[in-house]
């Protein structure tokens, strides 16, 4: 109970110190929880625990104007009893400064103007010293300084200039843009920061929210058409004070368009088009261009073109330009102006995207297109783009292949002449006649040389050459039975000296360059001129193939080494053509398996190891290598030599001709023969002088005695001429150049005497040339010749 009383005295005494404060300041004895507890511990410890002082907020009005300190309020403390030896000291932010205290009675000023929007409060610390000793007689207390706001800002938008779009043709009440402003005011206290939207400018158009600034379509979709007007400015205002009178304002411009949307159809810009092309346009040719116009924009503009009708629906194509939206009718098939000369179509064109709101999928434009052709002198046409001729290979020089035809689709109808491109037949096998384009053969065929034939054919204009054409002529040749069946290969085999009797010991094949539509079918059989008790036989095995075998049991290589097997080979076809290939059989001595042991120089030769080719291409080898050998040997000798001329300049191939017949041997002015009669002196004088053998000996031989005709040797003439070319075969300082040294000798003498013309008498009279019967059987043939009778030539 006591307990309780203690506690309400306490509450009623913190009721009336709180009424006690004085301009915001009041003695804090509320009783909060820590409170509570210190009055129960107090109450056990019979001592109460409180603070001194402490005040609340002061509150400051901004924007100041007036000329002295605005007052703030006033700090009191309990241990100022009024004597003075108090002193209030004031710290934090702006002491000193925007705020002072005057340090004796506790008031306290602001000393400047200030903008709440720059710094809404102030938290200062106070506190109390004594002014003798400087001791504290107050702990440091915080309050705070709060401005009050005024309204002194206008609203500000969060941009200068919007920039918004709607379609055009939206609902009435369609959303644009929202625009957005702020005011710096306090928005807590008063209507200061309150913001109302207007619009200014813009209508009837457009309408704007008051309270979240969102901008919305005012007028139907019949008047807001892009067609007619794109671009709207439209300003919008914000008022604080909740749009009150004395309110400030702040206003924006919105920048918007209405974006297209696909509301209007493309149209022909006329109903009618005429256009002009000539005959020769290639497929793929422009022939004109048609327009078409669109009001909306963009892809809602893009268009494309059809052909829906007309004549010319087969013979034109049209595709939309994608830069320019026209339509482009170009040439899908080859026109001739002497079939028709003008075509009619309709063209239709509609948008690439329909918009379903505001257009039928059937809006669309159609315009008439006429064509007219215009005639060109054009080459002769051919009447089929290639030819197909065939010919038997035995055709006879002359007859007709085939022919072709062209003519000229001009109106003139010009005549046409053919040729052949010779390029194309470089043989010259075929030529065209050039009135009615037959062709026929120049030349006669052989289907297994070239089994077909491509040439061109030329039509050209009699009256303008400059028109032609050309087509390609594949012609084949048509095979007959010309060629008779051989044998596949060249077959060799052999036959062991102990064999079996209808042993088989080759199987033989046959080709044929013919070629028969059924295929080929080969017949063997023996040879009819071989004796009725042959060696061997032949087998047809029905299959293109036949097999060699022995009538006998046992071959003698001694007594034949080889044999030869006519076979006859014949055709299946007509006329049926036949051959006959002999098939080489050699006798061998084989062991006990029948393999081949020993055979005779000329079956080793054919042997399936060595045939007879590659044994003579060894041979050529080996002695092609001998001769290099040799030769080789000979170059290498020669360059150990002396060189008889060492200029390089002088080398050169020297040829000495004696080609003088002089007067024989009285003549001593053109050839002195003493040389030859002694050779002691001419050798006497080489060994001196080493003198060159195809220069004529010098006067010295020329002054020696004279030798009586009885003395002279003949013998001593024959072994000078054998000495000398001993000696030029075996000289190694012989000349590097070729040097023809002549040593002849007639000998004794000729029961014919000499046989000149030159002491021949001058005479015109007949000679008789019998006398050349009795010289012997050398002048046989001269005696027939100079002896027979006029009468036998006639």
């Amino acid at each position: 109970m006591r307990t309780i009383l203690v506690g309400v005295v306490w509450l009623c005494l913190g009721l009336f110190l709180d009424a006690m404060s004085l301009n915001g300041r009041r003695i804090d004895t509320t009783l909060d929880g820590e409170g509570i507890e210190a009055a129960i511990e107090g109450e056990k410890l019979l001592k109460r625990v409180r603070r001194g002082w402490m005040w609340n907020q002061f509150f400051l009005q901004e924007e100041y104007t007036g000329s002295d300190y605005q007052y703030i309020g006033k700090l009191q403390s309990d241990q100022d009893h009024g004597n003075g030896l108090v002193k209030y000291v004031l710290s934090g932010e702006g002491a000193g400064t925007i705020f002072v205290i005057d340090e004796n009675n506790g008031d306290l000023h602001a000393t400047r103007r200030l903008d709440r929007e720059e710094k809404s409060f102030y938290i200062l610390r106070a506190t109390v010293v004594n002014k003798r000793t400087g001791q504290k007689l107050e702990p440091e207390t915080e309050f705070t300084v709060k401005l009050h706001d005024i309204n002194d800002n206008e609203p500000h938008f969060s941009k200068e200039v919007y920039t918004g779009s709607v379609p055009e043709r939206s609902d009435i009440g369609t959303s644009v843009i929202q625009v957005t402003a702020t005011d710096a005011d306090d928005s807590m206290y008063g209507n200061s920061a309150k913001l109302v939207y207007s619009i200014s400018q813009g209508h009837p158009y457009f309408s704007v929210d008051p309270n979240t600034g969102v901008i919305r379509t005012a007028l139907g979709p019949g008047d807001m058409d892009r067609e007619q007007r794109e671009h709207y400015q439209v300003v919008i205002e914000a008022k604080d004070m909740a749009g009150q009178r004395g309110g400030l304002t702040g206003t924006t411009v919105v920048n918007i368009t209405l974006t297209d949307v696909n509301d209007n159809p493309p149209r022909f810009t006329q109903s009618i088009y005429q256009f002009r092309v000539p005959e020769s346009s290639k497929s793929g040719s422009p022939v004109g261009r048609i327009q078409a116009t669109d009001r909306d924009i963009g892809r809602n503009a893009e268009m494309y073109f059809t052909i829906v009708s007309g004549d010319g629906m087969d013979m034109f194509d049209i595709s939309a330009d994608k830069d320019t939206q026209e339509g482009v009718i170009t040439v899908s098939k080859p026109l001739d102006f002497e079939k028709k000369p003008s075509y009619t179509v309709e063209i239709q064109v509609q948008n690439t995207q329909v918009d379903p709101r505001f257009m039928s999928s059937g809006s669309k434009d159609m315009a008439t297109v006429r064509i007219a052709v215009e005639d060109v002198d054009e080459p002769p046409l051919f009447d089929k783009a290639s030819y197909l001729m065939e010919v038997k290979e035995d055709a006879a020089v002359g007859v007709a292949v085939g022919s072709v035809s062209a003519m000229d689709p001009d109106g003139a109808r010009s005549m046409v002449k053919y040729s052949i491109d010779r390029r194309t037949d470089m043989d010259r096998v075929f030529n065209v006649h050039p009135g009615n384009g037959s062709v026929f053969l120049l030349r006669s065929l052989d289907r297994e040389e070239a089994a077909w034939h491509n040439i061109t054919v030329t039509a050209t204009e009699y009256n303008n050459p400059r028109q032609s054409s050309h087509v390609p002529v594949y012609i084949r040749l048509l095979d007959i039975n010309d060629n008779a069946p051989t044998f596949a290969t060249t077959y060799e085999t052999f036959v062991c000296e102990k064999t079996k009797a209808g042993q088989r010991i080759q199987t033989v094949s046959a080709i044929d360059a013919d070629e028969p539509s059924t295929g080929h079918k080969f017949f063997f059989s023996l040879a009819p001129e071989v004796p009725h008790r042959s060696n061997f036989t032949v087998r047809d095995n029905g299959d293109n193939t036949a097999g060699i075998l022995t009538r006998r049991a046992s071959y003698s290589r001694l007594h034949q080494s080889v044999y030869l097997v006519p076979v006859v080979i014949t055709d299946g076809d007509y006329p049926m053509q036949s051959t006959t290939g002999t098939l080489t059989v050699r006798v061998c001595t084989c062991d006990r398996e029948g393999n081949m042991e020993l055979c005779n120089a000329e079956a080793l030769s054919s042997s399936p190891g060595l045939s007879t080719g590659a044994l003579i291409a060894i041979l050529l080898c080996a002695i092609i290598l001998l001769m290099i050998v040799v030769l080789f040997t000979a170059l290498k000798r020669q360059r150990k030599q002396e060189p008889l001329i060492i200029s390089k300049e002088d080398v050169r191939d020297n040829v000495v001709s004696y080609n003088d017949e002089g007067g024989g041997e009285e003549d001593t002015q053109a050839f002195d023969i003493g040389a030859l009669r002694h050779p002691d002196a001419a050798a006497a004088l080489e060994e001196s002088a080493k003198q060159r053998r195809d220069i004529i000996p010098t006067d010295t031989l020329l002054i020696m005695p004279p030798v009586s005709v009885a003395s002279r040797d003949n013998g001593d003439v024959r072994e000078f001429i054998n000495q000398r070319v001993l000696e030029n075969d075996c000289n190694p300082t012989a000349p590097p150049y070729d040097s023809l040294a002549t040593y002849a000798y007639e000998g004794a003498g000729s029961v014919a005497e000499s046989l000149s013309s030159l002491g021949s008498a001058s005479s015109e009279a007949e000679q008789d040339y019998h006398y050349l019967s009795d010289w012997g059987p050398r002048f046989r043939k001269l005696a027939d010749l100079y002896g027979a009778e006029d009468s036998d030539f006639s």
